[in-house]
């Protein structure tokens, strides 16, 4: 199978060139199905303090743009951080992959070397065996898909804690970049080991392993932590309750609302009315 994904706006999906027609929702457009109204706090708040913080700039903007002008870019404050964000990460997952592969990195910019730092911390204190990175997990069973970050074997003791001379275990990881894990990165995670099967780059596939479990290094420019995460079938069902969720979202809920069988727009026609236009 050669596996792509949609661009663009929107949900990602990822579909087979061979079979373009069999398309599958992405595991983290299913778990944004979660309700997250804190959002639209955080987005105000974001929203405020620049109109607070950048008045001078802001009414500079004004002045040039116009009173539209100055609304676009107050109201854009939480999606510049968030695309600021993501760049960070896309740039910090690069780098993971290669190290943990021990590739050659190159350049380092500035910013990114307090990740570099810490991510070599982590393979140093826990020196994980990596098994796979960034391939894809595909489940036609419940119809999703999705690229999780790595397939690593660890050696813990028997309190789960890296140990050179304890029990192999197999693990999917994942590393979050963010201000904080949530919750939801084990609807992630469980999503990706329950799925049917594992592709590489290549198009080769394998089933997908059986886990020990699963586990979140989460990496900032300041620290890392290295947590293990749940996985068991409740997760699961949950996340497939939210792939249902998704299911609604995009055509059920469409459909359910039929056309005004009576409308205070339509116009009383009299029977005298309907025979005079025979």
């Amino acid at each position: 199978m050669a596996i792509k994904t949609t661009e663009g706006k929107g949900p990602r999906f990822y579909f087979d060139t061979d079979a373009p027609s069999i398309k599958y929702p992405g595991v983290t457009s299913v778990v944004g199905m979660l309700p997250k109204p804190f959002l639209q706090f955080w987005s105000a708040k974001m929203a405020a303090e620049l109109a607070v913080d950048s008045l001078d700039f802001i009414e500079g903007v004004h002045k040039r743009g116009g009173r539209d002008a100055a609304v676009q870019y107050v109201s854009g404050a939480a999606r510049r951080y968030t695309k600021e964000r993501s760049d960070i990460g896309s740039k910090a997952h690069d780098m993971f992959e290669r190290m943990i592969r021990g590739q050659h990195v190159g350049f380092v910019s500035p910013d990114m070397r307090p990740y570099q730092r810490n991510f070599a911390a982590f393979l140093d204190a826990v020196q994980p065996e990596l098994v796979r990175a960034e391939d894809v997990a595909w489940s036609d069973t419940h119809r999703y898909a999705g690229s999780f970050d790595g397939i690593l074997r660890l050696r813990l003791d028997e309190y789960g804690k890296p140990d050179p001379q304890g029990d192999p275990a197999l693990v999917i990881a994942d590393w979050k970049t963010g201000k904080n894990t949530y919750p939801d990165v084990a609807l992630q995670m469980a999503a990706y080991a329950h799925a049917d099967k594992v592709i590489a780059p290549d198009g080769s596939e394998a089933p997908m392993p059986k886990f020990d479990g699963a586990v979140v290094l989460h990496i900032t420019d300041e620290q890392a932590a290295f947590k293990p995460v749940k996985i068991s079938a409740p997760v699961f069902d949950h996340f497939l309750h939210l792939r249902s969720t998704f299911d609604w979202d995009r055509t059920e809920s469409k459909n359910v609302v039929g056309d005004p069988i009576w409308s205070t727009d339509a116009e009383f026609v009299t029977g005298t009315e309907r025979r005079a236009a025979r």
